[in-house]
C-alpha cells in the first residue's frame, strides 16, 4: 500500500496573502502526529492537525526492535503527511524522532529509509534530553511561570524536567512510557508499581516538587483528564490548563489504575484506542503523586510539538504576555479598530480603582476582545463571540479566564443573562467574578453605544464616580449624546456598580 503514496514536489514559496506556515511531525512510539501552526505568534495557532495510532515501539522491550508490522504502516503515514504538509505550503517541515526510534536496534534502519522516501524533510532523532527540552518549552509557552516538575509520558518513555518559575532545571529519561511499562510488567498494572516505583527512587530530585505542581503532558495523561470530565460532568472540554487536586488526581489513578478492560470500556470518556494503556498511565500517575509531593495536577496539551514551535519564534514574541497576546491576536482578526482597546481601557478605569493586577490584565484582555463579533450575524453577535473566546486556542489562557472573558464580551453584545450558553461560564465562576464581568460588560456595552467603535468618538465622553452616583460627561458638539439607549445603558452599568447614574454636559 505504501507504494502508491505518491509525495509531490516540496512548497518552498508561500502566497504572499498567506501567513507563514510551520510543519512539524511527532514520530513517537504509540502514535504519529503531523501539526501545522499558521503564522509566528506568542498563542500558537494549529490549523491541521493528524493523528495515526501505530503502536511503532509495541513489543519493543521484548524484542529490541521497532514493531515489524508497524513499520511500513509508519512509512505511508509519513509521505502523507509530507504530501499535507507541502500542498498546505508548510516551511520548515519536520520529523521529531523519539524513544522507539532512538531505542530500537533497527531504529537507524528505519530512519534511513524515511530519510530515502523522503529527503527534502530532515528528521531528528531526540535523546532523552532534548525530548524533555522541547516537551517543557512547550509547556512554559502555555505556563511561563511554571514552578514544579514536569512529566511528558509518551508510549516508550517519560520526561521528567524541574521548573523553577519558568526556568529549566535538573531533568531524567526513564524507560516508563505506557507501552513499555506494560511491556515490562508483563501487562499487569499490579507489577508496574513496583516498576515504576524503582525507575522513579534513581530521581532524587523529584521531592523538590513538593506543595508545587505537576505539570502533566502526553496523551496518555490527557485521556485521564476526559476521563474526569466526563465523569464530573466538567462544563468546558479542554484539557489544557485543566487542575486536579492531589487527592482527586489520585483517586482517579486508583480506580484506572485497578480497573480491568470492560471496566474500562464502560467509564464515561474512555478513550478506545488506549483503553490497554490506560492502566499503566494511572500507575505512573500515582506514583509521581507520591514521588513528588504535588499539591495538584495541572493538564497541559502543549509538548514536544509545541516546543519545536516556540524555538522558531522570535524572542520578543516567545516573551510576550501570552493572556496579553490572545486578546490582541482575536482583535486583529475579528475587530474594526486596533487602536480601540487602548482607549476602552483608559475608559473603563475610573470604575475599577483598587483592582489586582491579575483583574486589571483581565479587563485589558477584555477591552482588546470587546468588538470581535463585529463581522457576525446581528442576531448572534453575542452567542458567537462568547463561544469564541471560550474555545479559543489561546494556550496562556487558563479556564477561570475564558469563562471570565467570555461572560464579558456576551454581556457586552446583550446576550440575554439567562441564556443557557452563559451556564457554562458561571459555574466556573464565583459571586465575585460574575459580578465584575457583568459590570464590565455593561461599561462595555455603554461605550460601543456612545462611540460606534471608534476611538475618536469615544474621546468625548468619560466615566467618573462621585460618591454614590456614577457621572457621565459628555462633550457638547462631539457627536455624542444621551439619548434612550445611551440612558438605559447607563442606569445598567450604575446598578451593576451599586450607584446611580447622571449625565452631565460640557463644552469643548
Amino acid at each position: 500500500m505504501d507504494s502508491l503514496i505518491l509525495t509531490p514536489p516540496r512548497v518552498t514559496r508561500r502566497r504572499p496573502d498567506r501567513p507563514r506556515r510551520l510543519g512539524v511531525v511527532d514520530l513517537g512510539s504509540n502514535s504519529v502526529r503531523l501539526v501545522v501552526f499558521e503564522g509566528l505568534s506568542r498563542n500558537p495557532l494549529p490549523i491541521f492537525n493528524e493523528k495515526a495510532v501505530l503502536g511503532l515501539g509495541r513489543g519493543l522491550q521484548q524484542t529490541g526492535r521497532l514493531n515489524d508490522a508497524a513499520v511500513p504502516q509508519a512509512l505511508t503515514v509519513l509521505s502523507r503527511y509530507a504530501a499535507v504538509a507541502s500542498a498546505m505550503g508548510a516551511d520548515p517541515v519536520e520529523i521529531l524522532a523519539t524513544a522507539a526510534a532512538r531505542d530500537a536496534a533497527n531504529g537507524p534502519d528505519f530512519i534511513a529509509a524515511l530519510a530515502e522516501r523522503l529527503p527534502d524533510i530532515p528528521v531528528r532523532v531526540l535523546s532523552g534530553a532534548e525530548e524533555g527540552a522541547y516537551s517543557a518549552d512547550g509547556v512554559l509557552l502555555g505556563f511561563p511561570e511554571a514552578d514544579g516538575v514536569m512529566a511528558d509520558i509518551g508510549g516508550g518513555s517519560l520526561e521528567l524536567v524541574e521548573l523553577d518559575r519558568g526556568r529549566m532545571g535538573r531533568a531524567a529519561s526513564l524507560p516508563l512510557g505506557a507501552i513499555r511499562l506494560s511491556d515490562r510488567a508483563g501487562g499487569d498494572p499490579s507489577k508496574a508499581r513496583a516498576v515504576v516505583e524503582g525507575d522513579l527512587a534513581g530521581v532524587p530530585w523529584l521531592k523538590a516538587g513538593e506543595g508545587r505542581d505537576l505539570f502533566l503532558v502526553g496523551g496518555a495523561f490527557r485521556a485521564l483528564a476526559r476521563m474526569h470530565m466526563a465523569q464530573t460532568g466538567y462544563p468546558l472540554h479542554i484539557v489544557h490548563h485543566y487542575v486536579l487536586k492531589r487527592e482527586e488526581a489520585r483517586d482517579l489513578a486508583g480506580v484506572v489504575s485497578k480497573a480491568d478492560r470492560k471496566a474500562l470500556e464502560r467509564m464515561p470518556g474512555a478513550p478506545a484506542k488506549r483503553v490497554q494503556d490506560m492502566p499503566f498511565a494511572a500507575v505512573v500517575l500515582r506514583r509521581l503523586l507520591r514521588a513528588t509531593g504535588a499539591r495538584r495536577v495541572v493538564f497541559s496539551a502543549n509538548g514536544l510539538r509545541e516546543g519545536w514551535y516556540a524555538r522558531l519564534l522570535p524572542e520578543a514574541i516567545r516573551h510576550e504576555d501570552p493572556l496579553a497576546a490572545a486578546g490582541r491576536d482575536l482583535a486583529a482578526r475579528f475587530g474594526r479598530d486596533p487602536e480601540l482597546a487602548p482607549a476602552l481601557r483608559i475608559w473603563t478605569d475610573p470604575l475599577f480603582e483598587g483592582e489586582s493586577q491579575e483583574e486589571r490584565a483581565l479587563r485589558d484582555a477584555a477591552c482588546w476582545i470587546s468588538d470581535i463579533g463585529s463581522h457576525d450575524h446581528p442576531d448572534y453577535r453575542g452567542e458567537h463571540a462568547f463561544y469564541r473566546v471560550l474555545r479559543q486556542p489561546g494556550v496562556g489562557v487558563d479556564h477561570h479566564q475564558r469563562a471570565f472573558l467570555a461572560l464579558v464580551v456576551a454581556l457586552r453584545y446583550e446576550l440575554e443573562p439567562g441564556e443557557p450558553a452563559l451556564t457554562t461560564a458561571r459555574q466556573m465562576l464565583d459571586t465575585s467574578a460574575i459580578r465584575r464581568a457583568e459590570a464590565l460588560g455593561a461599561a462595555l456595552r455603554l461605550a460601543f453605544t456612545l462611540s460606534g467603535g471608534t476611538p475618536v468618538l469615544l474621546a468625548g465622553t468619560s466615566l467618573r464616580r462621585v460618591g454614590g452616583e456614577l457621572r457621565l460627561s459628555l462633550v457638547e458638539g462631539s457627536g455624542v449624546f444621551a439619548g434612550e439607549s445611551v440612558q438605559r445603558r447607563l442606569d445598567a452599568l450604575a446598578g451593576a456598580l451599586g450607584l446611580t447614574a447622571t449625565v452631565e454636559v460640557r463644552t469643548p
